[in-house]
């Protein structure tokens, strides 16, 4: 499939960036088949794709350099984990650290999220993480952000009643974009009470590279968390 193709609701342009060093590579050709989730063969019961006891999955997309998922894959090792990065040098570094790490609870995903979303089984999430994604700032791109009316209702169906949709960006267009379109899903509210509620990262955040950068260029995070109603 063409890299540049793009679906429905995707978040994404072109999958591969530069070429992977020799070592990584083969760490890729070693390791990442044993890690993929193949949607087509998806059981009822998600906690089946981990070879240890689960006792709940949670999706993060779009994790970048890995930071975020590597850290509460260790955090949490009771849980299993579904990583999402449609680029390869992402993907990569993902597959680098749980090897590095032996970390048993990670799987990984490395196309479109919506190819996933749409084969999951329905309430099977206990949590979904969308962290500093590509914010599309011109106007005429932002039908491409994830954040949308379809993928909000994509995230409803998987995620059991109670759990969490957490987003992290440092563009306040995207903010807003976001609380838009969740204050018109019924299906999730925010649950914020006060300003520090949005302004202070998660519990047991551990920063990212993109986090960092944005820092470095005098811009904040926003970090929303909206509850499954």
């Amino acid at each position: 499939m063409a890299d540049d193709v793009r679906y429905d609701g995707s978040f994404f342009g072109r999958r591969h960036g530069k070429a992977l060093r020799a070592g990584r590579a083969a760490l890729m050709a070693d390791v990442l088949p044993s890690l993929l989730v193949d949607p087509d063969a998806l059981s009822i019961d998600l906690k089946s794709l981990f070879p240890l006891p689960v006792s709940a999955v949670r999706l993060e997309i779009g994790f970048g350099g890995a930071e975020h998922l590597l850290h509460r894959a260790q955090e949490s090792p009771d849980v299993g984990f579904i990583g999402v990065e449609p680029f390869v040098d992402g993907l990569a570094k993902g597959v680098s650290g749980i090897d590095r790490l032996g970390l048993r609870n990670v799987r990984l995903f490395g196309d479109d999220a919506t190819l996933l979303l749409d084969r999951l089984p329905e309430a099977s999430l206990s949590g979904v993480d969308l962290l500093y994604p590509d914010p599309w700032p011109k106007t005429r791109h932002w039908k491409r952000r994830f954040v949308s009316d379809r993928n909000l209702a994509r995230l409803a169906r998987v995620l059991a009643p109670g759990s969490l949709f957490r987003f992290a960006s440092d563009i306040d267009s995207y903010v807003a974009w976001t609380l838009a379109h969740v204050a018109r899903s019924p299906d999730f509210e925010w649950t914020a009470e006060r300003p520090r509620d949005w302004k202070t990262p998660f519990a047991g955040w551990p920063g990212t590279r993109y986090e960092a950068k944005a820092i470095r260029e005098g811009r904040r995070g926003s970090y929303l968390t909206f509850r499954r109603l």
